[in-house]
């Protein structure tokens, strides 16, 4: 286990932009993504970072790029440290393994959300009216049971705040009908592709966020992919509709967020050492699980 990375400092380099997770870098031609090890729940980050995070979702979001390469094009050009520019050089050591030399793109303003089993904001919606995002759904569904079929639920996006969850229809008055209609088709399609390859390895992924970004007139995959930050990971074995799950993502720590007297706005409480550690091992079991290796993290 390395040292914890809270914030990148490359005095060199152009910092674009901060988010909850990743630094990104403009580096004229390309950007720099480099993941922290920062970790956010309820869209506010926590004052302790989980070490070796950003390395864990870096390889995952790899692995993911790589295996859906028939389905869409990504952003990725390189993650061999080597092959960036000069000018990364001198932070060789610190980018290793947890950074990826992307192709610049134009991101969707929504967030491209599928569903294949009713949780979180979508089984919270469910209760209500028996839809999720406008979409009508059979009744007498349980928490957590797996949907007669993926659905796409947009959100909108936002850098700071709550991401708010919105129809088809507003989603397609944002980005236009034939964008959304071709982001909603290939997020179901990378969901679908994805899903079945965990559960053949023992995780089902019960839900999952999407970036997605055009360079000219192609759409591709940006940012993350199939993540335990991005997604709902539950481990097959002990899949159990009617409760919420067992999991390998950070409900573990939103769990332990909701034990305490915490309103979820910023600051965030500070996190035990076990909290951090259980969180940790939860994310590089996924890792180990999906990739059947650890990787030498």
């Amino acid at each position: 286990m390395g040292p914890a990375v809270y914030q990148t400092d490359f005095p060199n380099l152009n910092l674009l932009k901060k988010g909850k997770v990743r630094d990104v870098y403009d580096l004229g031609e390309h950007l720099l993504m480099v993941a922290s090890d920062r970790i956010s729940a309820f869209d506010v980050v926590m004052p302790n970072p989980i070490p070796d995070k950003g390395k864990i979702l870096t390889k995952i979001s790899l692995f993911w790029f790589n295996v859906m390469t028939s389905l869409v094009k990504n952003h990725v050009v390189s993650s061999n440290v080597e092959e960036y520019p000069q000018s990364c050089r001198p932070y060789a050591e610190f980018l290793k393994d947890r950074s990826m030399l992307v192709k610049k793109a134009e991101p969707l303003t929504i967030e491209c959300i599928v569903r294949g089993y009713l949780s979180g904001s979508g089984w919270n919606s469910y209760q209500q009216d028996c839809t999720v995002c406008g979409i009508r759904l059979p009744e007498g569904l349980k928490e957590s049971e797996k949907l007669p079929e993926p659905i796409f639920t947009p959100s909108t996006k936002a850098d700071v705040g709550h991401d708010i969850n919105i129809d088809f229809e507003e989603a397609a008055k944002l980005i236009g009908p034939d964008l959304a209609e071709k982001a909603k088709s290939l997020s179901l399609a990378v969901y679908q592709k994805g899903a079945e390859l965990a559960a053949e390895r023992g995780i089902i992924i019960a839900d999952t966020k999407f970036e997605f970004g055009t360079i000219g007139n192609d759409l591709i995959l940006i940012d993350e992919v199939l993540t335990p930050d991005s997604s709902r990971f539950w481990p097959k074995s002990a899949y159990e509709p009617g409760r919420s799950q067992k999991s390998f993502d950070k409900q573990y720590l939103r769990d332990y967020l909701n034990t305490l007297k915490w309103d979820k706005t910023p600051p965030a409480p500070t996190l035990p050492d076990d909290v951090i550690e259980n969180t940790r091992n939860k994310y590089l079991e996924a890792l180990t699980i999906l990739t059947d290796t650890v990787h030498g993290i």
